[in-house]
């Protein structure tokens, strides 16, 4: 199998079903959690059971492992490995003359199975089953596209700009619509309308009782109707977004959304921290299996509760100081990109640290 040795595939077993076991275990704790404190809002809101089962929960567990698999991944190293090594199996390994960089070749393969299916579930499986929850957590636990502000403004192209005195996003009517047409600084053209309504059968947005001012130079035009339908760059879904909708969209989707936003002059610092969470999350598997390897690989007087116990609190340290770094980004102190890599950088160098101190 690939030149390995028969070692090498019992690692590669012991690591990918601890980290299932350990996976399994956690998924069943939070569900029971989550369920517990959601029970209320499930009754009161008189949720289906069939609802609560397979929009909400079988949408919820995919979503929840995949956020933490970088933690599973490292107590299932810690816990199998530290085993091997109270078992001296780490030490009969080596004096075999198997090296230690040889050593972590199982590990690494292992990693790489489960940073490949993170990386295919995080970019395209599970923002799919995510429509399914957030549409069930906004009819049954909030409004998640409640749009509730008055005075809304948009920029919908390089120079145009629209307000909205109000939007209603169930039946998608505006009141109070403006919108400015500006070149190099100068006011081209304004139309103003008492409201707008999205025509679902046209795809297009109709004013009612509208004036459009047109200037060219000294000389100006004004016009004025009933109705007229227009040509707006703009949907009615992207009144009702929030930041966590873009947890629904697949990769490719996702850029195609912040580039239509960039082009507006828009986008939120939000949409580019999902998008480079997704790619920097594969990489944390690879950082927590070193690391995890090179803390258990030794014996310590405290044993495998003393493993597990650091490991676990090392690993909690990587999540807050992910949580600090995104709120540095969010802030504005941080580019989103440096947000999200700045914790698995930081932790790569702890990770080569402890592989060169690690017995050889």
């Amino acid at each position: 199998m690939l030149g390995l040795k028969k070692i090498d595939i019992y690692i590669i077993r012991k690591f990918l079903g601890t980290f299932f076991f350990a996976l399994g275990l956690i998924i069943v704790v939070s569900v029971v959690f989550d369920f517990s404190e959601k029970v209320d809002d499930f009754i009161e809101q008189k949720a289906p059971v069939g609802a609560i089962l397979f929009d909400y929960y079988l949408n919820f567990i995919p979503y929840f492992s995949n956020l933490y698999t970088h933690l599973f991944v490292f107590i299932a190293v810690i816990y199998f490995t530290s085993k091997m090594a109270t078992h001296s199996e780490i030490i009969a390994i080596l004096s075999c003359g198997t090296s230690y960089r040889r050593l972590l070749v199982p590990y690494f393969i292992a990693a790489s199975i489960i940073a490949l299916f993170t990386f295919i579930m995080g970019n395209y499986v599970i923002p799919h089953s995510n429509v399914n929850r957030l549409n069930f957590e906004e009819k049954y636990f909030k409004r998640m596209y409640r749009n509730p502000d008055r005075d809304i403004h948009k920029q919908i192209a390089p120079g145009v700009f629209i307000y909205l005195e109000r939007y209603n996003t169930r039946s998608d009517y505006g009141t109070r619509f403006s919108m400015e047409k500006i070149v190099d600084g100068q006011l081209v053209s304004k139309m103003m309308a008492a409201n707008i309504r999205w025509d679902s059968t046209k795809q297009k947005w109709k004013a009612h009782n509208y004036w459009i001012r047109e200037v060219d130079g000294l000389t100006e035009k004004l016009t004025s109707g009933v109705d007229i339908d227009t040509a707006l760059n703009l949907f009615p879904e992207e009144f009702k977004r929030a930041h966590n909708i873009v947890e629904s969209m697949p990769t490719p989707e996702l850029r195609e959304f912040i580039y239509q936003e960039k082009s507006r002059g828009q986008g939120s610092v939000h949409y580019y921290i999902e998008l480079y969470r997704r790619s920097s999350a594969p990489f944390a598997v690879f950082i927590m299996t070193l690391i995890g390897l090179t803390l258990s690989s030794r014996k310590f007087r405290g044993g495998m509760g003393m493993h597990i116990g650091f490991g676990i609190a090392l690993s909690f340290s990587y999540i807050l100081f992910m949580q600090i770094s995104k709120e540095f980004s969010i802030s504005g102190s941080l580019k989103p990109l440096m947000g999200v890599w700045i914790p698995n950088i930081l932790f790569s160098l702890i990770a080569f640290y402890l592989y060169r101190i690690a017995p050889k």
